[in-house]
């Protein structure tokens, strides 16, 4: 137990990596709600919006009017993704917080997600380093397919280890390590964070676990026991694997939550306003959460819950 961090930073990625791969598209004002109510229940970042062509992403066609639309409160990042200097400036003036860039442990996954190389997606960020650090805006950064690649297979610790490395020598604060398709278990994981870690200091990094083999938790699990003390996770574990038709994408901010506060971590979060957040937008999109712990919650409490 004292290999734990005694509190955990979630990094609510719903409203964005979640929804952005549901299909029914969701209104500005939906998504203002649903990010209020996250920010009530006590979440201190939410990634609220991306801005990339509404041609390849129409679901974040509206990050502009929900940022602005939101109601900020003081100690709260909202954060948008910016794949481009043009993204960053729509950004920028929608008043988002922060800005991440991503790019990915696999060649094959950057030639076919953003028709370049790592090398080359790297370079693009350049741009965007320069312009945020002039203004004062803290840039975070992801790498996806730090466990396995849809197109290469498994993919080396030693090549997540290279890619992070790069990102936080550019001037990314923090680096996100994404397990896009979910395929991480708790000794692959391991290798990777050993690797990382030797390249990055654990205080500068997340993980995203997705949960299409329905290992998250235990992956999440391994990262604390590393000290890592960042998770990113979406509400009512919003948005599919698209590379895994059917499959469950990114782990349920509900399921963190519980599992935390079981090991007695200081999350800041109030978890039953947590529940009717998910409850809302699952409502909206006409299905059940994909959130055991939001399942059992509403099937048994929701009478207490919601008095």
């Amino acid at each position: 137990m004292s290999t734990f961090p005694s509190q955990v930073k979630i990094v609510e990625v719903g409203p964005r990596d979640g929804l952005q791969n549901e299909k029914q598209l969701i209104s500005a004002d939906d998504k203002i709600a649903l990010i209020d109510q996250l920010t009530d229940a006590g979440l201190s970042y939410i990634e609220s919006g991306s801005f990339v062509s509404p041609k390849w992403v129409p679901q974040m066609a509206t990050s502009t009017a929900v940022l602005t639309g939101i109601a900020r409160k003081s100690g709260v990042t909202y954060a948008a993704l910016t794949p481009n200097i043009k993204g960053y400036d729509a950004a920028i003036a929608a008043n988002a917080d922060e800005v991440a860039i991503f790019a990915a442990a696999s060649e094959g996954f950057s030639q076919k997600n953003i028709n370049c190389s790592i090398d080359e997606s790297i370079e693009r960020f350049a741009p965007i380093i320069a312009a945020a650090k002039q203004a004062n805006i803290k840039v975070r950064g992801y790498v996806s397919c730090v466990v396995g690649c849809p197109y290469d297979g498994e993919i080396a610790p030693e090549q997540v280890a290279k890619v992070a490395e790069k990102l936080h020598n550019m001037g990314c604060y923090e680096i996100s390590l994404g397990d896009t398709i979910g395929v991480g278990t708790a000794a692959s994981v391991q290798k990777m964070l050993q690797a990382v870690m030797a390249k990055v200091p654990r205080e500068h990094l997340a993980v995203h676990f997705h949960d299409t083999y329905g290992q998250a938790l235990t992956n999440i699990y391994t990262a604390l026991q590393n000290g890592i003390s960042v998770v990113d996770s979406a509400v009512a574990g919003l948005g599919g694997c698209p590379y895994a038709k059917g499959a469950s994408g990114n782990v349920a901010t509900e399921d963190v939550v519980y599992l935390l506060h079981g090991l007695g971590i200081t999350t800041g979060i109030d978890f039953n306003k947590l529940l009717k957040a998910g409850w809302f937008i699952s409502d909206i999109l006409g299905k059940a959460p994909i959130s055991k712990v939001s399942n059992a919650y509403r099937a048994q409490h929701k009478p207490y819950i919601e008095e």
